[in-house]
């Protein structure tokens, strides 16, 4: 991934996997009380920017990982 999608591509991805882990989380610890949604949007407007931090760390390691176990197993 070249220019601004390598930018772009781990703020999407940390988004949208914050958005559904937030809302389970959040589901598995107060059910579906009145104020469900309230509880789910504070929690993901903390978990979008940390998960985003860690996206564009743990991508480029992922693809060294990656790399390395299928040069171990083989194609």
């Amino acid at each position: 991934m070249t220019g601004k999608a390598r930018f772009i591509f781990p703020v999407l991805m940390a988004g949208i996997i914050a958005f559904l882990m937030t809302a389970l989380v959040t589901w598995l610890n107060l059910g579906l009380p009145a104020d469900f949604v309230r509880h789910w949007l504070a929690a993901f407007a903390v978990a979008w920017p940390c998960a985003a931090v860690t996206a564009f760390i743990a991508i480029p390691v992922a693809r060294r990982a990656t790399g390395l176990i299928i040069r171990v197993i083989g194609e």
